[in-house]
């Protein structure tokens, strides 16, 4: 605190209040009301939401479109109940007294942010919450999912116990290679669960390396001609069609994961986006609010004596 003196030779001391600049009243207030807006809203774009999806083909809103549109109405959300939060933020203050007009603004702008962080991080708390039941639910589901598998594997594997020694093998498609039959026509007609096993392994192993061999191709030509009764050449077309629809469906699934890869990206950058714009109107809204506040003024008359 300084002191000086004035050229009377009296001395002055800054006045400094007692009390502090920051109304928590307000604030509590402020934030209450933006997060029950928040919540009100978020069911209502949930409700509304839902309507996009539906698991009948052709019948829902692909995914770049469900998420443009979620982080749209996040943005709404944010603006409207951050400058409803703020607002109510800087009118229920009090009036304070003998401060600078510079100063009530700066007071009133950090009471709306302060009010906008309250109710932020209340409402991702609670969305955290949220999505960690929904997720503790579905790991529950996966869990009983796995277990009755792991009960079905377990009866499928005694009954196949005289071949699981090799097909469990992560070399099991290299075994097979070099073990692979001159005539492979008469071991396909003649033992089908192996020739299937080892068709299967043939094709997960194209599906690691990223494409299937010519060799491996030919092989299995072959054996499909041996199972099902065609030629060679019509069997080569019947593999060559369905190592085609394989390679269809992993570039579907892959322009699926870039899909949702954007739809995630673009929500995350309009929410951080929203937040800081929200920031700042739950702000403005604040120092507005508090400006309507101090237009009028009661006076208070004294009689003289």
């Amino acid at each position: 605190m300084s002191v000086s003196m004035t050229d009377s030779g009296e001395i002055a001391t800054p006045v400094e209040s007692s009390k502090s600049a920051m109304t928590w009243g307000p604030i509590f207030g402020g934030a209450a009301a933006a997060i029950g807006v928040t919540l009100i809203l978020l069911l209502l774009g949930s409700g509304v939401g839902l309507t996009m999806v539906s698991p009948w083909s052709g019948q829902s809103s692909s995914l770049s479109t469900v998420g443009v549109t979620a982080a749209i109405w996040l943005v709404v959300v944010q603006w409207l109940s951050s400058g409803l939060g703020g607002y109510i933020t800087g009118r229920l203050r009090t009036k304070w007294a003998a401060v600078h007009t510079d100063e009530v603004f700066f007071r009133d702008t950090a009471h709306g942010f302060i009010s906008w962080a309250l109710a932020t991080i209340f409402v991702a708390g609670f969305l955290a919450s949220s999505l960690t039941s929904f997720a503790g639910a579905g790991a529950q589901a996966v869990g009983s999912a796995a277990t009755a598998a792991g009960t079905a594997a377990t009866a499928a594997g005694t009954a196949a116990s005289s071949t699981a020694s090799t097909s469990d093998l992560p070399t099991a498609y290299f075994t097979d290679a070099l073990l692979r039959p001159e005539q492979a026509r008469a071991g396909a007609t003649s033992d089908d669960a192996s020739a299937t096993a080892e068709v299967s392994r043939i094709l997960l192993n194209g599906a690691a390396a990223g494409q299937i061999a010519d060799d491996d191709k030919a092989y299995l030509a072959t054996i499909v001609s041996a199972r099902t009764g065609l030629s060679e050449a019509d069997a080569r077309t019947r593999v060559d069609t369905v190592l085609k629809r394989i390679d269809d469906a992993k570039v579907a699934a892959q322009k699926a994961a870039d899909e949702a890869r954007k739809a995630a990206s673009t929500t995350a950058l309009l929410g951080a986006l929203s937040l800081l714009i929200g920031a700042f109107i739950a702000s403005a809204a604040a120092a507005f609010g508090g400006s309507q506040r101090d237009e009028e003024e009661d006076l208070i008359v004294t009689p003289r004596i």
